[in-house]
């Protein structure tokens, strides 16, 4: 298998590589032996540093990609790095979760070592740890399974059995489930553990316990793995638990060829037991370590960056990292007090819909919320502004019934595809029989998820047709073969609606604009943070939440829950110093700048200023003939980049962001008209 791949754009020699590094991602990228540990502060281009690290390796013989093993939290991580390197011209390093490389590698030794097939692995705890308190005598509704599979959870990834529960509980300073007692908690854990034995099966954790301990009892195969992978990356470090760092250590042996990269300022899962020692602790494990802090912050303007700054500062949280912000300035944060629940909830959507209307994509912004308890009133509030929204953390979007139906189409379609017609245009009919249409249904709820769900198919299948050189374009059989790749690493393609989700599931995204609901005292920090330490990591969490904008940040809380109730809420201490003292008002500052501004600030000349002005003019005036908002016609982002690159053919024009062949084919002729008929810079 060929290592190396001519993807189009990739660097032509080693060298190449490093151009498009600042000066502290290139030292990440030249520093190839290990140890390595890279500190790298939200928004910094950390997946860059170390994509570009392995790239750098490869592509000068430093390792055989074969070697590299890179390990990552989440499918969609790993998957993300893949695409990275190969675009680098790099395959074959493998790029897995943890669990996803222990289950690999489990399978592969378990017929030589034990015989047979590995066991079944349990989809979900739930059934068997409620086996296992009927057979202790606890009585369990829905909600105590939960709770108590969360604990069986957090004492295996501790590395912490039945016997010594009580005592580790303790000295972690850890309460029991609600309603339970800790040895009542051991006694549960012995039970789920025979309730399994029983079965015959393993949950998720027993695959790094079990492949841990095969490396660890078995010479060769230790020598074996040990053998293949030479080097080592892992991303996130900052949430490693015991139990995976005991299986790094199984991998490494006494070998030193490690590259660690994480921050300590978004350790936000210690509940489930990740650790932000490991991180911290790197340099007296390896004295002769390498640092790297990469502090530029790409993502956010400095008025975000300065706010994310402020709340650690006020903290001070150990080892945080004070970011520097790249980015042009933009929209002070907004601070808004509401009367209640439902008034905050109403006011959100309605500053959402007037962002949609200003041009932003409707999936460039996020609400964000502490629990997932609080999404219902976003939810309701969204449908009556008549702003679409997905809920994150909800149905993955592989595994519904009517995306794997699309997919069933669309991979028969593939096998008789016309070679004349644009894979863009024989996607459409494909997808007409599966609940597509050329405008969206006015109906809300599942006819409308539906349509959502479809027209991401459409709009992958429009990106994908961009992207391809003119020589090579994209098939049918490209599309499906992308779905396959994304499907396997739970890459959803992107739904056009807000996103609505919980600060946790927020962690390792972004948007244009983010919405922080509901920063009350009890709400956040959360009423359960009853230590320092707990506290501690509420504070980290809203820093997580924070560095979530790019542009438009708005934080709010209401003082009752509901209409006419009590008034006895508090805005969260972590803002203390922050939050302007208006009373009841707004508190944004005058000196905000719409999106369009934004848009503007990243052009050079008056030239460009005006040729964005009248795209900007002829794009509302196409909103108003088709009765459709702004952002669907063309993104202020796009208009920007048109105004900057002046296109002035239609090729030139689908190598811009935003602009697919459906929109060439509506909008083409006239957008190069306007840039031919608009005078030049000097």
């Amino acid at each position: 298998m060929s290592l190396t791949t001519n993807s189009p754009g990739a660097p032509s020699h080693p060298d190449a590589i490093l151009d498009a590094l600042d000066p502290e991602q290139r030292d990440v990228a030249l520093a190839l032996a290990g140890p390595v540990c890279v500190l790298a502060g939200a928004g910094t281009g950390k997946t860059r540093a170390i994509t570009h690290r392995i790239a750098y390796g490869v592509r000068t013989g430093a390792y055989p990609p074969t070697s590299v093993l890179a390990v990552t939290f989440t499918a969609r991580a790993a998957g993300e790095m893949r695409t990275r390197l190969r675009d680098l011209g790099v395959v074959g390093v493998q790029a897995r979760t943890f669990h996803a490389a222990a289950l690999r590698q489990l399978g592969y030794f378990w017929p030589r070592i034990v015989g047979g097939a590995p066991p079944q692995i349990l989809e979900h705890k739930a059934p068997a740890v409620a086996e296992a308190a009927r057979r202790v005598g606890l009585s369990v509704d829905r909600v105590a399974v939960r709770d108590l599979s969360s604990e069986v959870e957090w004492a295996k990834v501790s590395l912490v059995t039945a016997e010594d529960y009580v005592t580790a509980a303790a000295a972690d300073d850890r309460p029991p489930p609600s309603g339970f007692d800790h040895q009542s908690v051991a006694r549960l854990i012995t039970a789920y553990e025979d309730v399994k034995t029983e079965r015959g099966v393993i949950d998720f954790e027993d695959v790094l316990l079990m492949l841990a301990d095969m490396l660890g009892s078995h010479p060769h195969v230790a020598d074996q793995v040990r053998s293949q992978y030479r080097h080592f990356v892992v991303d996130e470090f900052q949430d490693v638990s015991p139990l995976q760092h005991f299986l790094l250590d199984q991998w490494l042996g006494k070998r030193r060829e490690l590259c660690v990269v994480g921050d300590p300022s978004q350790t936000i899962y210690s509940f489930t037991g990740a650790t932000p020692h490991y991180l911290l602790d790197f340099t007296r494990t390896y004295r002769d370590a390498q640092v790297i802090r990469l502090v530029r912050d790409y993502r956010s303007t400095p008025q975000v960056v300065a706010l994310a700054n402020d709340v650690l500062r006020r903290g001070r949280v150990v080892g945080a990292l004070e970011l520097v912000a790249q980015r042009p300035s933009g929209p002070a944060a907004a601070f808004t007090t509401y009367d209640d629940d439902e008034a905050e909830a109403a006011g959100i959507a309605a500053r959402a819909a007037r962002l949609v209307a200003d041009g932003v994509r409707p999936s460039e912004i996020a609400v964000l919320y502490r629990t997932n308890a609080q999404s219902a009133a976003f939810e309701s509030a969204l449908s009556d502004a008549g702003v679409s929204y997905q809920v994150r953390g909800g149905q993955r979007f592989f595994t519904r019934k009517d995306v794997r139906d699309a997919v069933v189409l669309l991979r028969g379609a593939a096998r008789s595809a016309d070679p004349d017609q644009p894979m863009p245009e024989q996607v459409r009919d494909v997808l007409i029989s599966a609940g597509w249409s050329h405008e969206p249904p006015t109906a809300r709820g599942a006819t409308r998820e539906r349509w959502e769900a479809m027209q991401a198919l459409v709009a992958l299948a429009d990106d994908l047709a961009a992207a391809a050189p003119e020589d090579a374009p994209a098939t049918m059989a490209t599309l499906v073969d992308e779905l396959a790749e994304r499907a396997s690493a739970q890459h959803a393609p992107t739904v056009e609606g807000v996103t609505l989700a919980s600060l946790h599931s927020a962690k390792g995204l972004e948007w244009d604009a983010v919405f922080l609901a509901g920063m009350s005292e009890g709400l956040m920090p959360i009423s359960l943070a009853e230590t320092d330490e707990g506290v501690a990591e509420e504070r980290r969490l809203l820093y997580v939440g924070i560095t979530r904008a790019r542009e438009h940040l708005e934080i709010s809380y209401a003082r009752a829950r509901n209409p006419g109730g009590r008034a006895s809420r508090k805005r969260t201490r972590f803002l203390d110093g922050m939050w302007p003292d208006d009373g009841r008002g707004r508190g944004r500052s005058a000196s905000g700048r719409s999106s369009r501004g934004q848009a503007r600030s990243r052009l050079s000349g008056e030239a460009d200023v005006a040729l964005f002005d009248a795209l900007r003019e002829w794009r509302l005036t196409v909103a108003r003939e088709t009765d459709k908002p702004a952002y669907t016609v063309l993104g202020d982002a796009t208009l920007a980049a048109i105004a900057e690159l002046r296109p002035t053919t239609t090729s030139q024009l689908a190598r811009i962001n935003g602009i697919g062949p459906a929109k060439i084919d509506r909008y083409g002729e006239t957008l190069i008209a306007l840039v031919d008929g608009a005078p030049e810079g000097s």
